[in-house]
C-alpha cells in the first residue's frame, strides 16, 4: 500500500482531500500533519518526516495565504511558501517521493484578457504571489517528480474564503458593496481535491505546470450574488471597481487558466463553477 503525505492537514484543501480520500482506501494510506505537527519552514523537521515516513507521494497544501497581511508579514509569507517549497522538494529528492504542490494565479499581473497558460510569463503583484512564484521555482530546481498545481480563488465549507465570508455577512447586513471589475474563476477544493488524487491513481508522469479552476469566469460581485441567490438570502449587493475598495496587496485584475493541458492530461471534464458552488452550498444547508 503506498503511503501519502498531507501538509497543511488542518487547512481547507487538506480537510477537502481527507473527505474524497475515502474512495482509495484499499490503496492509500494518508497521513496529514498540520502546521504544528510538521513546520515546513524547519529543514530539519521536513527532512526527518521524510525519511521515517517513507512517503509514495507528498501532497503540500502548507501554505501561508493572508494576501494582505503578507505586505507586512513578508517574512512569515517567505519562510512558508518560499523556503519550505524548498525543503520539501530537496527532501522528496533525497527519498523518492513525488511532490505535488499547489501554486496561485497570483503569480500573473492580470495584464492579459485571454486565459492564462501554463507558459505565460510571470510577474506577480504582490508579496503573496511572489513568495508563490520563488516557493515554484525551488521545486523545479531541486527535484524533477513534481506537479505544481496553480488554482485560483479557492473556497469550500472549511476555513476561511469568500464563500463562507458571504454567507455570513448576508445574514447580518442589508447591502453590501462587491468589486465588479477583477475576473477570475471560483474554485471548489473538493474539486481540486479530486484532481490531486487522480495524478497519483493514473501513475501521471508527465511532470511540470498545471492549470487547474473550475470553468467559467466570473467577477467577485459576480461570486457573491451568487452565493446569495443559491443560499436564498436577500440582501442587495452593489457593483464597485476596486479602487472604491483599497486593499494592501494588489490582485491581478484578470487571472482565468487556461485548463487544456490538465484535461488532456488526466482525460477529464471540469465543472462549472456555478455547479460547483451549489454543491458546496448544499453542505452547509
Amino acid at each position: 500500500m503506498k503511503k501519502i503525505l498531507v501538509t497543511g492537514g488542518d487547512g481547507q484543501l487538506a480537510r477537502c482531500i481527507k473527505d474524497v480520500s475515502s474512495k482509495y482506501a484499499e490503496d492509500f494510506t494518508f497521513v496529514y500533519r498540520n502546521s504544528l505537527e510538521l513546520n515546513i519552514a524547519d529543514e530539519e523537521a521536513v527532512s526527518k518526516e521524510l525519511e521515517c515516513g517513507t512517503y509514495d507521494y507528498c501532497i503540500n497544501c502548507a501554505a501561508y495565504t493572508h494576501v494582505d497581511n503578507a505586505e507586512k508579514e513578508k517574512e512569515k509569507a517567505i519562510s512558508v511558501n518560499h523556503i519550505g517549497s524548498k525543503n520539501l522538494a530537496i527532501a522528496c529528492k533525497k527519498h523518492g517521493t513525488m511532490l505535488l504542490h499547489i501554486s496561485t494565479d497570483f503569480v500573473f499581473n492580470g495584464i492579459k484578457r485571454v486565459p492564462y497558460t501554463e507558459e505565460d510569463i510571470e510577474e506577480p503583484l504582490s508579496v503573496y504571489g511572489s513568495t508563490k512564484l520563488f516557493g515554484e521555482k525551488e521545486i523545479k530546481n531541486n527535484t524533477f517528480k513534481y506537479f505544481i498545481i496553480r488554482t485560483s480563488w479557492l473556497y469550500s465549507e472549511y476555513g476561511h474564503n469568500f464563500m463562507k465570508s458571504m454567507l455570513k455577512l448576508g445574514k447580518e447586513k442589508e447591502e453590501l458593496s462587491v468589486v465588479n471589475d477583477q475576473i477570475g474563476t471560483p474554485t471548489y477544493a473538493k474539486d481540486l481535491a479530486e484532481v490531486l488524487l487522480l495524478f497519483i491513481v493514473k501513475e501521471n508522469t508527465d511532470y511540470g505546470i498545471y492549470n487547474y479552476s473550475n470553468e467559467g469566469t466570473a467577477s467577485w460581485y459576480d461570486f457573491a450574488t451568487a452565493i446569495f441567490e443559491i443560499s436564498n438570502i436577500s440582501v442587495k449587493v452593489h457593483p464597485i471597481p476596486s479602487k472604491e475598495y483599497p486593499l494592501p496587496a494588489q490582485r491581478p485584475n484578470f487571472s482565468v487558466l487556461d485548463k487544456a493541458k490538465i484535461k488532456e492530461a488526466l482525460k477529464i471534464e471540469i465543472p462549472n463553477w456555478k455547479d460547483s458552488l451549489l454543491k458546496a452550498c448544499k453542505t452547509l444547508s
